[in-house]
Order: structure tokens, then C-alpha cells, then sequence
């Protein structure tokens, strides 16, 4: 059952449609959705438009669900689903045909708008005015001939019994508002506000692809990315408050979210903005270690890490180093691959395996005697700390050497330079 509330209250919705995994792009529509609805102190209301059934794709409803679930965008009131409501529009569809308004054509229900009229609105983003001719819009279905809408007649019927009192959706649908705007007016209806978000563009400024990176949220969280990031990442694709500050929290997005602060220019979707937020969030996250055993829940090796005793020491070390949390598993790993080593450098590991053993002895080597030992070593022999860290790890970067003697002990280094 549909509730009617108070036409003061700011109604949105996110209406996606199941006919594929929703990409980064459509998430970026369902959270100014909500931004706006909670910042207005108002409702987010969840539609899923199904009517296309020869389009369907199993497991997409699924995935909508999953990915608002994940970023924590809630909606309010239960779902509705268009499918179970034909009878709502062909009571509709018929109102229109008995109004001469539609006619009959091939089985189906049309809609010709008059030539001589005009639709107009101001648009909510860039407070812009948009206007069409009606002879330059094009007859179209409302009904089809196996009884289901299209999304004209139902995206209009549902607004107006959701008492929707802005619509915000992608600057696409741009050409079909006259015809929207031509049903409100038919059926007596006042019509809501229009907010058309510009598209997405790749670097190349194109519009975004999936060569560009047009994924949706599961596979940036599989990659990962965590639900604060990527938030914060998607509302700056085209919104911004103003100021040099970047990482806003979901509670600051809602405080400072404006529809005025919607920018009218194609926003440019930057993959290493990205992967910087994500690190910057990483730093600041209190519980890394929960979401470091999520994101690995599969992998038993770096299970037992993350519950061993030096877990914590592990953590801190790398936290300052990821950019994802797929990062994680590289830092801490012993070597990334066997790195054959030329002349030159097989003689200065032989040298620095025994200037450490000479200098350490065989105990365990305390942090600061190795690295006063390195240091010395690299004054002596003009090398640089970071060919001496390279030769150590077999690894062109990861944690500190002395993070990974915390963790892994002399052991781990005295392997890798008598392994050539």
C-alpha cells in the first residue's frame, strides 16, 4: 500500500530498473537521491521498475539490494515493484483513451503530443530552463500490446501516488520530460520538480565504459574498496560544497548536501582520485582489522596473520602503505617474486650478508642496532637505502624493514640474501 504524506515533505525515489548490475554511475543517482531526501529531512523511496521482462537479468534485483545494503543507503517504506501494479496502469492508460487524449494503434495505447504546444521547466540543476515544441517530440507508447507500460505512463503514475515531490535522475531523460510533463497535464496532475544530473565522463572525456572503470560498487568492493570511499568518491562526481576539503563522511555529505551544489559540467570519473580517498580512508578507520578479515574471509594463510599475536604490529605497518585493501596481502608477503639479481648486485649482498652477521652477530637483531647497521652500511658503500631495502626484501617497495624485522624477524632477511 502506497502511503500519502504530507505534499510538503520531500519525497524521492530511485527507480532502477533490473535489466543489468547497476555501474558506478546509477549508484552515484540513488546517493544524491537519498543525500537530498535526508538532508530535506524527508523520505528515500526504493521502485524497482521490472516491466521489461524480456530484459530482466537474474540476480540484478538482487545486486541493487545488496549494493544500497553495503553503502548503507536505506530506504524508507517497503519496495514497490511495477510488475504488480498493471492494473493501476491500464486504469490509467484507459482514463486517457476515453479523454482522446490516447488512441489505439497496433494493439497497443498511444500518445501524440499537440504540435502547437510547449513544455517548459526550470531544471534544479543549474536552475536552467528547458524548453520543447510539442511538434518536435515524437508519438509514443504508453500501453503496450501485451499490457505492460513503458516507462512514461508508469514512472508518471507512480510519482504522482508516491507523492514524489522531486525527481532526480540522469540529464538522458531530459527528452522525455515534455512527454512526462504532457501526462501530468493530461491527468490534472501537478507535476515535480526535475533535477538532470550531467553524465559521467571517462579521462578521455568520453562518456564512461567499462574500459574507463564503470564497474559496479561489488566489484570495486571486491577490489578493495570500502563503502566510505567510494561515497565519498560518488558524491564528489559532480557536487561539491565549496572549499578545499575532500573526505566527507555519509553524515557530512547529508548535512552539507544541496541541489544548488550540483554542478552542470560532465564530471570526470578519476580512478587515482579514487584509489587516494580509499587510502585516506584506510588511515582513518578504527576497525581495519574486521574489515581486513571480511575482505579476506576465503584466504586461511592471512586469517591466522590477522589473529597471530602480532596481528596489531601488522596492521599499523601497512595501514599508511594501502591503497586498497587487495593491497594488504603484497605488503606483508615475504617476496613478491624470485628476482634474479646481476653480478654487481650478487657482490654487494654477499658484502651486506656479512657486514650484518658481523655486526649483529646470530641473535636477534633489535631495531635499532639494524638500523644503524644499515645505515652505516649505506654511508660506507655509497648505496642508497633504497637498493638496500630492494635487496633485503626482493621487493621494490612494502612495509618498513623495520616493521618487517617486528614481524618476521632476522630470519626473514638472513633468506633473502643468501637466495642470489
Amino acid at each position: 500500500m502506497v502511503r500519502q504524506n504530507s505534499p510538503q515533505m520531500v519525497r524521492v525515489r530511485f527507480a532502477p530498473s533490473p535489466t543489468g548490475i547497476p555501474h558506478i554511475g546509477n549508484t552515484r543517482t540513488a546517493l544524491f537521491n537519498y543525500l537530498f531526501a535526508k538532508h530535506e529531512k524527508g523520505e528515500f523511496i526504493l521502485r524497482i521498475e521490472d516491466t521489461d521482462k524480456k530484459r530482466v537479468v537474474k540476480g540484478a534485483e538482487e545486486a541493487i539490494f545488496e549494493i544500497l545494503e553495503w553503502l548503507n543507503i536505506k530506504h524508507d517504506g517497503e519496495v514497490l515493484h511495477q510488475s504488480e501494479r498493471l492494473d493501476i496502469y491500464k486504469k490509467y492508460a484507459e482514463e486517457l483513451l476515453a479523454k482522446k487524449i490516447a488512441h489505439e494503434k497496433d494493439g497497443a495505447i498511444w500518445v501524440k503530443i499537440p504540435e502547437d504546444k510547449t513544455f517548459a521547466w526550470v531544471d534544479e540543476v543549474g536552475h536552467k530552463k528547458i524548453s520543447f515544441a510539442g511538434k518536435d517530440v515524437d508519438e509514443f507508447v504508453i500501453l503496450k500490446s501485451d499490457g505492460y507500460p513503458t516507462y512514461h505512463l508508469a514512472n508518471v503514475v507512480d510519482d504522482y501516488l508516491m507523492k514524489i515531490t522531486h525527481v532526480i535522475r540522469g540529464e538522458e531523460w531530459i527528452s522525455s520530460t515534455p512527454k512526462h510533463l504532457y501526462l501530468y497535464e493530461s491527468f490534472g496532475w501537478q507535476p515535480p520538480k526535475f533535477a538532470h544530473l550531467s553524465v559521467i565522463l571517462g579521462p578521455d572525456k568520453t562518456k564512461l565504459s567499462k574500459r574507463h572503470g564503470a564497474k559496479s560498487v561489488l566489484d570495486y568492493r571486491n577490489d578493495g574498496y570500502i563503502q566510505e570511499s567510494l561515497l565519498n568518491f560518488m558524491a564528489l562526481l559532480g557536487w561539491n560544497p565549496g572549499g578545499d576539503k575532500e573526505q566527507f563522511s555519509m553524515d557530512e555529505l547529508v548535512k552539507l548536501f544541496k541541489l544548488e551544489d550540483v554542478n552542470i559540467a560532465n564530471p570526470v570519473f578519476d580512478i587515482k582520485k579514487l584509489e587516494w580517498l580509499n587510502g585516506a580512508w584506510i588511515r582513518t578507520i578504527t576497525d581495519l582489522d574486521k574489515r581486513l578479515e571480511d575482505f579476506y574471509a576465503k584466504d586461511k594463510e592471512i586469517q591466522e596473520l590477522l589473529k597471530s599475536s602480532k596481528a596489531e604490529i601488522i596492521i599499523k605497518a601497512t595501514a599508511s602503505r594501502m591503497r586498497t585493501l587487495a593491497d594488504f596481502k603484497s605488503l606483508i608477503s615475504e617476496a613478491e617474486l624470485t628476482i634474479g639479481l646481476n653480478e654487481e648486485e650478487k657482490a654487494v649482498v654477499r658484502e651486506l650478508l656479512k657486514f650484518l652477521v658481523n655486526q649483529l652477530g646470530e641473535d636477534e637483531w633489535p631495531n635499532e642496532k639494524f638500523l644503524a647497521a644499515l645505515k652505516n652500511f649505506s654511508s660506507d658503500k655509497k648505496i642508497p637505502f633504497k637498493k638496500i631495502y630492494f635487496l633485503l626484501t626482493k621487493k621494490e617497495h612494502g612495509i618498513g624493514l623495520l616493521e618487517l624485522n617486528e614481524i618476521y624477524g632476522k630470519e626473514f632477511f638472513l633468506k633473502n640474501l643468501k637466495n642470489e
